[in-house]
């Protein structure tokens, strides 16, 4: 039973940490705009979070490693999402790959996403507080 009330928060909250991870790179690609030679990164924000709410038949999650033995570098039991690098839009002369009008945008997507995110999580606590209390 408990498992049926928290596994709609477990998916919104791994949601929320990626799109929080996602909105720091663009922030750091627009930072870097002006940076010579810098590539833009981001992620592949469906594949991430495919990989982050795998969990095994048991609900153990399951944390992937190149090879047996290997460490990771993993957070909170969670490894990275698999970063992208952006193509350039058209050439610079300083062969930077930030193209603001895309990353001013997927800021912008991802900012509305995130603030999406974050109010079905609290319209879910909000349900589940008014169940509990009967009101």
């Amino acid at each position: 039973m408990l498992e049926r009330l928290t596994s709609g928060l477990n998916f919104q909250g791994e949601a929320l940490v990626l799109r929080a991870e996602r909105q720091r790179l663009l922030a750091g690609n627009i930072a870097n705009a002006d940076t010579p030679g810098f590539v833009a990164r981001d992620m592949d924000f469906a594949a991430a979070l495919q990989q982050a709410t795998q969990a095994r038949p048991g609900g153990a999650r399951v944390i992937a490693t190149s090879a047996a033995g290997h460490m990771t570098n993993a957070v909170d039991g969670r490894l990275p999402p698999q970063l992208n690098y952006a193509l350039a839009a058209q050439t610079n002369l300083d062969r930077s790959t930030v193209d603001m009008d895309r990353e001013r945008a997927s800021f912008a997507d991802n900012s509305v996403r995130y603030e999406a995110t974050l109010r079905f999580i609290n319209g879910s606590v909000k349900t589940m507080l008014g169940a509990i209390t009967g009101q």
